[in-house]
């Protein structure tokens, strides 16, 4: 990168700087091993010498610390697409159910912001349409960090519960539907051609909250892609050019993925043995009643406490999903 004329190619410097940044992604967790590794040495020699019983407890915590670190090295190693490593988007919609449905999308709404801090990932909320009782009609977030999307890919399709609807007077068992859709956010070096007179561009007043100024002006976008039929929303900027300029984005993350999965279907028809691993189906099920149980159908992964996954402890999915499938595809 120090070379005379390596940024005389701003696209070929980009992805360089891309690949180098992936790669330190990946060194920096056996950096952090090795410094725990030495700490450990120290505290091992430091026991044998003196016979310290608390330094023999503290080097079994080390211990435990390194195991950790391991199993996070060993997920990171199958994060290994190019697109893995990137900020994404994910997009949630009730199925059909009226105001028990946008109860159940909201829900999950919560569960990814939740899963986002415990994890250290930095969240935006780019678009949020509240339903007409209670829930969302829709939302769209931003969840900034390393590896966001390789962590999340594996969310895409469509999340069933079951409970007793705290909407229903005789209390009765429901089942509700909501979809979800994540999209690596891409960057300039990946191109996706869109043109100017395939876009249709609405402005208007911005519906949830935010404050006078957001709501008194016209300052929320819609951008509809004609070709595609694709619509994206923005309005929690205060600024329409800044909303117009991240419904860009979210746009462009949407037509590469539907390229994207375009192309894979094309690949998949000529290899009709390979089963696909469909993002349009139902992929897990949450039973809140007459059991607790939420279940993987793609991965066979169950977990009994209820409250814990929606308060965004949904790691042992995301890793079942990535052991199980991330070599195949």
């Amino acid at each position: 990168m120090s070379h005379d004329g390596f940024w005389d190619n701003p696209t070929l410097a980009s992805q360089t700087n891309q690949e180098l940044n992936n790669l330190k992604l990946k060194i920096k967790p056996w950096e952090k091993i090795g410094i725990t590794l030495d700490d450990s040495q120290v505290l091992l020699d430091m026991a044998k010498e003196s016979g310290d019983d608390s330094l023999e407890k503290e080097l079994e915590q080390e211990i435990i610390l390194l195991e950790k670190e391991y199993e996070k090295i060993e997920i990171v190693s199958l994060l290994s697409d190019e697109l893995d490593p990137l900020n994404c988007f994910i997009y949630i919609h009730p199925g059909a159910g009226g105001t028990e449905s946008c109860d159940w999308a909201n829900m999950l709404l919560r569960m990814y912001q939740r899963w986002a801090e415990r994890s250290g990932f930095e969240i935006d909320i780019i678009d949020l349409l509240p339903g007409d009782e209670a829930g969302i009609k829709s939302a769209t977030l931003e969840i900034k960090g390393e590896y966001a999307f390789g962590y999340l890919k594996s969310e895409n399709g469509i999340h069933r519960l079951v409970r007793i609807s705290p909407f229903d007077s005789n209390k009765r068992r429901h089942t509700s539907f909501a979809s979800v859709f994540v999209y690596p956010e891409i960057d300039d070096s990946i191109d996706v051609d869109i043109k100017e007179v395939d876009l249709k561009v609405d402005v208007y007043r911005a519906s949830g909250a935010g404050g006078q100024h957001v709501n008194k002006t016209e300052s929320a976008v819609r951008i509809t892609h004609l070709p595609t039929g694709i619509v994206v929303t923005c309005q929690n900027e205060r600024s329409q050019h800044k909303n117009r300029a991240t419904a860009m984005k979210i746009l462009r993350a949407r037509l590469y993925e539907k390229y994207r999965q375009e192309k894979q279907d094309e690949i998949e028809k000529l290899n009709p043995e390979k089963k696909d691993i469909s993002w349009g189906n139902q992929i897990r099920s949450y039973v809140f009643q007459p059991y607790c149980l939420i279940k993987d159908h793609r991965t066979g992964v169950e977990v009994g406490n209820v409250q814990a996954v929606m308060d965004g402890d949904i790691d042992d999915f995301l890793e079942g999903y990535l052991k199980k499938y991330v070599n195949k595809n």
